[in-house]
């Protein structure tokens, strides 16, 4: 006597309304009521496709710069306990840090260079 159930405490199959479509149809259209998703996209996560890519790069470019910086003064640190030049090559390398972290955001955001074409050789040979 135990038969299957749906969500509603009510046999499958035995609801009066007709249902509108399939299953995937009927949750977009309730995401799309609820503005967890955009009219053509489909995140499920209330981020837009451009806001979570802007949100992801943001992240990135603070780990770029916080961890190049964290490096070079970790070697900088070192290389002045070893060879007792405190604090000159912390400076340095705090410097060099800096750069390498902004050279990498850099590469992160600048535009993507076009494909070279490589020209035919001339003479064509003969």
């Amino acid at each position: 006597m135990s038969r299957e159930r749906d969500g509603g405490d009510r046999p499958r199959g035995t609801s009066g309304d007709k249902p509108d479509g399939s299953f995937e149809d009927r949750l977009g259209a309730a995401r799309r009521r609820q503005g967890l998703e955009g009219a053509g996209g489909d995140s499920g996560r209330g981020l837009s496709p451009v806001q979570g890519n802007a949100l992801g790069i943001g992240l990135r470019v603070g780990v770029e710069l916080v961890s190049a910086l964290a490096v070079a003064v970790a070697i900088g640190w070192y290389l002045d306990k070893w060879l007792g030049t405190k604090p000159f090559l912390l400076m340095l390398f705090v410097v060099l840090g800096g750069g390498a972290g902004v050279a990498n955001v850099w590469r992160l955001v600048a535009p993507p260079k076009p494909p070279r074409v490589r020209e035919p050789p001339e003479g064509g040979g003969g």
